[in-house]
């Protein structure tokens, strides 16, 4: 059955750096694009940052451009995201997902998702 586990989430103090992480098991890694997401209590989820399926091009929401930087290593089936310069706003759960089909911006074009990890930043 196919897994995705996130970890790296935490508590950080505004301006810090967190690093989360994405392991997938049960489905050829290579062949899907990947995507974070985060959604924050109240709130719908939310795209943040996706790579396609051989890491050669990566797409990121305008309000972490510049901060947050995706990467994935295939031959360990993972996917990192790593988050400098955390702001308040970026509280929230971040979860990692699987498509098959192709990249999305949206919730609706992925297949697979992990339980998420919290991201908590203070001011």
């Amino acid at each position: 059955q196919v897994q995705l586990v996130e970890s790296g989430g935490g508590l950080v103090q505004a301006g810090g750096s967190l690093r989360l992480s994405c392991t997938a098991s049960g489905l050829t890694f290579s062949n899907y694009f990947m995507g974070w997401f985060r959604q924050a209590p109240g709130k719908e989820r939310e795209f943040v940052a996706y790579i396609t399926s051989r890491g050669g091009a990566t797409v990121y929401a305008d309000s972490v451009k510049g901060r947050f930087a995706i990467s994935r290593d295939n031959a360990k089936n993972s996917m990192l995201l790593q988050m400098n310069s955390l702001k308040p706003d970026d509280t929230a759960a971040y979860y990692c997902a699987a498509s098959r089909l192709g990249y999305s911006r949206s919730t609706s074009g992925y297949d697979y998702w992990g339980q998420g990890t919290q991201v908590t930043v203070s001011s």
